[in-house]
């Protein structure tokens, strides 16, 4: 990885986690929409990158977000879950198994549908998880999975419209 995007990466982590912080973190609508912006630096790191280094980097943001919420681990469990979902399925998804690396994968840099596929199954893959830490209770199981999958569909729909808003405005567009 060059200066310039190591440099780039550290910025939109810190702009991620001012915007989480700040205005993220105080919305919360009907008790099931939480979005949650930062998961984005996650998505948005080089598909190139060292998979260790990427789990790393995953779990380190989700302990930030964790140390703003006074959480114990959910956001940094959900984001290395989201990392190794990513190395998995990231390739397939983005690049259609080319062998091209995306220094910064947006709805600028890739193909618009494989991008918001990308994006809301990785939004999913880290709802489901975060609210399966969050409210599951055996004790009320079956209420405990609707609220896990009522919550993480609607969260999950929420933070992927706002992260293609926030790409379209911040993000510059791809050289052809």
């Amino acid at each position: 990885m060059s200066n310039n995007l190591i440099i780039r990466n550290i910025i939109r982590f810190v702009v991620l986690m001012v915007l989480q912080v700040v205005i993220f973190n105080q919305v919360s609508l009907w008790g099931y929409v939480l979005p949650m912006l930062y998961v984005l630096f996650v998505l948005m790191l080089p598909t190139g990158m060292n998979k260790i280094a990427l789990l790393l980097i995953a779990f380190a943001t989700g302990l930030t977000e964790d140390l703003f919420c006074n959480l114990l681990g959910f956001h940094a469990c959900a984001c290395t879950v989201v990392a190794l979902c990513r190395i998995l399925f990231a390739d397939k998804i983005l690049t259609r198994n080319e062998t091209t690396e995306i220094e910064a994968p947006s709805v600028r840099t890739v193909t618009p549908q494989y991008y918001m596929g990308y994006l809301a199954l990785m939004m999913a893959i880290f709802y489901v998880v975060f609210f399966a830490l969050e409210v599951f209770d055996f004790h009320d199981f079956w209420y405990s999975i609707w609220q896990v999958l009522a919550a993480s569909v609607a969260s999950s729909l929420a933070t992927t419209i706002i992260a293609v808003l926030y790409q379209i405005i911040f993000i510059k567009q791809r050289k052809q």
